[in-house]
């Protein structure tokens, strides 16, 4: 069998490069190990560039019909479980985009939107209940997991989409370094308040718990425990979880008590890595497969979304100028790579805040997102940063100014100094507009 492109895993990263092929009219196979939908918690909250790429891809409709729009995220800070609050609040609206808002939406649904998609275009094939067992240079040998069927794949490039344990980052002989971190998380999702519309982070000094609304009156928490103390959490009643959250978070109670069975609660290890090489010959890397962040700020689902948009797109262009040289891959690396990196770094850093349980740590967290809200450049900074529209590092002075040693600045940016900051066009595919394929 011969397809153009052949992309080992059915992610959403995956399918969100898949489905951009095959609208150029590029011959693409996409192979997925599980047989449907799976029972594993993979991410569900898409940022503003997500939405505005399933918008360019045509779907933007049907997720906005599957999702729950969040604008704002609430901050809110205990000095232990029974205090009164200080909040603060972080808001998408300050946002130059068509999208100046997060939304959720459940993992498989999305999945499901994506394929479906796929589907009505010829040179689309989705294979589920399939694996990739080996690579050999063009040829991909796949095995059906339910029939055992063995066959051959020919394909001009491979791109590999599989998550953490990628065949085809073992074939490129890529090596990942895994941080890992001292705190693991609970997660779960159960029936939340109707009147729960915003994304909601609450922590103590030693305590996190993150609950972001799904549509269906849902909502998907996160609970931060120290690393190794699942198993004995587990020991206990199911009714001591509840209480976990019923004391970070009262509102729940009535709500939470649903889940009647630890079994219903995952465990989410962290952990970070970026590989050092993206592409190979005729071989590419996206998604976890590449790089895996720390989940604080809900960015490893996006970051797969972006790789695929702009491999995708250099794809296109290249099967479109007829310039199929491998060594034109390299151009998605130079996008997304110090991309990638600023992501890692951001998400590691709020993974710092949450991870030391001591109370002049809360406290100077807590002081630090009050004057962040405060402060129009790093409240915007902030947003952007996280949203995937753009990328704007946070300074010293910046630093200085959410300590409390530097006065907070007031000043509004104007809607020029906004659009300075997103990624343009040129800067999104740099190799357009210039013979720059080989």
């Amino acid at each position: 069998m011969k397809t153009n492109v052949f992309i080992s895993g059915g992610g959403i990263g995956g399918l969100t490069l898949g489905l951009k092929l095959a609208q150029c009219n590029i011959d693409v196979t996409v192979v997925e190990r599980l047989p449907g939908p799976g029972s594993v918690y993979k991410g569900e909250l898409l940022q503003p560039k997500s939405l505005e790429i399933f918008d360019s891809l045509g779907v933007i409709d049907h997720v906005f019909k599957n999702g729950h729009i969040i604008s704002d995220l609430e901050l809110i800070e205990l000095k232990n479980a029974k205090s009164k609050a200080e909040n603060s609040t972080m808001s998408y609206s300050i946002l130059p985009s068509r999208y100046p808002y997060s939304l959720m939406i459940h993992h498989e649904t999305l999945k499901g939107i994506l394929r479906e998609k796929g589907q009505e275009y010829p040179t689309f094939h989705y294979r589920s209940n399939t694996i990739c067992k080996k690579i050999d240079g063009h040829t991909v040998i796949i095995e059906n997991r339910g029939t055992k069927e063995i066959q051959e794949i020919h394909s001009d490039f491979i791109i590999g989409a599989e998550g953490r344990s990628s065949v085809t980052r073992d074939y490129m002989d890529v090596d990942v370094k895994e941080k890992k971190y001292n705190h693991h998380f609970l997660t779960v999702t159960f029936p939340r308040p109707k009147e729960m519309v915003k994304g909601r982070i609450i922590s103590t000094y030693q305590s996190f718990l993150g609950l972001f609304p799904l549509p269906n009156d849902e909502v998907r928490s996160v609970y931060l425990i120290p690393a190794g103390e699942y198993k004995t959490l587990r020991k206990k009643s199911i009714s001591e979880f509840h209480k976990l959250y019923i004391e970070m978070c009262p509102d729940l109670d009535g709500y939470v008590n649903q889940i009647e069975d630890w079994k219903k609660i995952q465990l989410m290890v962290p952990l970070k890595y970026h590989a050092e090489t993206y592409v190979k010959d005729h071989l590419a890397l996206i998604g976890d497969a590449v790089h895996t962040v720390h989940p604080m700020a809900g960015e490893g689902m996006n970051m797969a979304i972006q790789d695929g948009s702009i491999l995708g797109e250099l794809l296109c262009d290249m099967y479109s100028a007829g310039k199929l040289d491998p060594v034109n891959l390299k151009w998605y690396p130079k996008v997304r790579k110090r991309r990638v990196a600023h992501q890692i770094h951001l998400s590691h850093l709020s993974a710092l805040v949450y991870s030391y349980p001591y109370r002049p740590v809360g406290w100077l967290r807590n002081k630090s997102l009050q004057r962040m809200e405060r402060d129009s450049i790093s409240h915007y900074k902030q947003m952007l940063n996280i949203s995937g529209l753009g990328m704007w590092r946070e300074t010293l002075y910046d630093r200085m100014v959410q300590g409390g040693v530097l006065p907070i600045r007031n000043d509004s940016l104007t809607e020029d100094e906004k659009s300075n900051t997103k990624f343009t066009v040129a800067q999104d595919y740099p190799w357009k507009g210039k013979e720059a394929l080989l």
